[in-house]
């Protein structure tokens, strides 16, 4: 299976969605964030720093429950500006 390139709009969403990740995690360290999420040091500084604009969604549940944010936010943040989230 080959995968497609991700878009400039996939881009951008995941941009906001490092953004988002660095914001929620103030104060903790980014280590600490990552062992707590089961992912590594360099994937989570890759997400913030939206050079992973796309992570699995087995990484983005873990990021989740170790920040203690809701799954729909981050879906939110990653959805805004986008043709999807427009549609909704």
């Amino acid at each position: 299976m080959v995968r497609q390139p991700l878009t400039a709009e996939q881009i951008a969403a995941g941009r906001r969605l490092g953004a988002a990740l660095r914001a929620a995690r103030s104060g903790r360290s980014l280590v600490e964030v990552a062992l707590a999420a089961g992912i590594s040091p360099e994937t989570l500084r890759k997400i913030e720093a939206g050079r992973l604009p796309a992570p699995a969604f087995g990484t983005v549940v873990g990021l989740s429950q170790a920040l203690d944010i809701p799954l729909s936010e981050l879906a939110e943040v990653w959805l805004a500006d986008t043709a999807i989230g427009k549609a909704s």
